[in-house]
């Protein structure tokens, strides 16, 4: 399976997320974002970083990059994508995801490891979890804190689609203690931890992380 990972001007975790993909069993396709060509890919990662270096908004300018077009239309025609951290911000500012990540509680960069608890297994990305699994992998952002409307939230917990919560409190003042959410038809995934940091205890605070790489190759291999 071939999975493409973007690079943006800024972009910081796109070889961790290149490795976890190999990591994982598929190969991954190296992505500008200035192309406009995909190179048939199977899924997406959009990863990690501070992209134009996030002026403006964090991801608000990534979103607009020509290679975001193709994603948009590719993520419509039901392709997994997958956004971390900052490709989480570049989801919801494309609006592939609902929603928005603001500036931490307290204004302070966050950077430990933290356990989250998986919400959800319905989504192309988490299906080598269980309900209720916890997992422990990296939070290091200083916009990370997951905000909606009212009836934004209400929607996303009414139908499932809260994937990751932070097992305490969510550091950064995420509404609900929300760590990462996915699209209506589960296919694409946001969080602001980073798994692909979480791949190999040698290198990372557990191996956890693994399991959504190997999850969107099954996916995939199932559709």
């Amino acid at each position: 399976m071939r999975i493409g990972v973007i690079t943006f001007p800024g972009t910081l975790d796109d070889v961790d997320a290149v490795r976890a993909v190999r990591l994982a069993g598929g190969e991954p396709v190296h992505l500008w974002h200035a192309d406009h060509d995909l190179r048939g890919v199977d899924a997406l990662i959009v990863p990690g970083g501070f992209s134009y270096g996030d002026y403006l908004r964090a991801g608000a300018i990534a979103a607009r990059a020509p290679i975001m077009d193709e994603v948009v239309a590719a993520a419509d025609r039901g392709m997994p994508v997958l956004g971390i951290c900052n490709g989480f911000q570049i989801l919801c500012e494309a609006g592939l995801l609902p929603g928005a990540l603001t500036r931490n509680a307290g204004l302070h960069f966050v950077c430990r490891d933290l356990r989250l608890r998986v919400e959800s297994t319905a989504t192309a990305w988490t299906g080598s979890f269980a309900v209720g699994q916890q997992i422990l992998v990296p939070l290091k952002s200083g916009e990370g804190r997951y905000v909606a409307d009212a009836a934004t939230l209400a929607q996303l917990e009414r139908d499932g689609r809260v994937v990751f919560r932070y097992v305490d409190a969510a550091p950064n003042g995420s509404m609900g203690d929300i760590a990462g959410v996915a699209s209506a038809n589960g296919r694409v995934v946001g969080l602001m931890p980073h798994p692909e940091h979480a791949i190999d205890p040698l290198t990372g605070p557990s191996a956890d992380g693994l399991g959504l790489f190997t999850a969107v190759l099954a996916a995939v291999a199932s559709a």
